[in-house]
């Protein structure tokens, strides 16, 4: 069975270059334009993997991996980090939060790929 990986960005063509990336390499993937609309998506599926911009509006994502965290079925979900973002204090507040990993934007497909290979096997 495939893994599912819930993709959060606000930028519609990064979402595509990551799931391109993941469908590649066997993945079902299911996307959310920010914190709001992705905890909506996990409200209806289960998801192996979840991979959320910083930067985002509406929710950004250390609010939302605050409250994806909050829900019993994500309490041990894989959450990584994809962003621009590179300060340690960002990825400290990360990690408080809850996230798993950090990547930073741009990123290389086959570097994505061994990422979430080791967190979600």
């Amino acid at each position: 069975m495939n893994k599912t990986v819930l993709i959060v960005d606000d930028s519609v063509s990064m979402r595509q270059m990551v799931a391109f990336t993941l469908k590649q390499a066997g993945f079902s993937v299911l996307e959310g334009g920010n914190g709001k609309e992705a905890l909506e998506r996990l409200a209806s599926a289960k998801v192996d993997l979840i991979i959320t911009d910083l930067n985002m509006p509406v929710m950004d994502g250390i609010s939302f991996v605050r409250a994806a965290r909050a829900r019993a079925e994500c309490k041990f979900t894989p959450i990584l980090l994809l962003t621009t973002e590179s300060q340690e204090s960002k990825k400290q507040e990360g990690k408080a939060a809850g996230a798993t990993g950090w990547i930073v934007k741009p990123f290389q497909p086959d570097q994505l790929l061994k990422v979430v290979q080791k967190v979600a096997p």
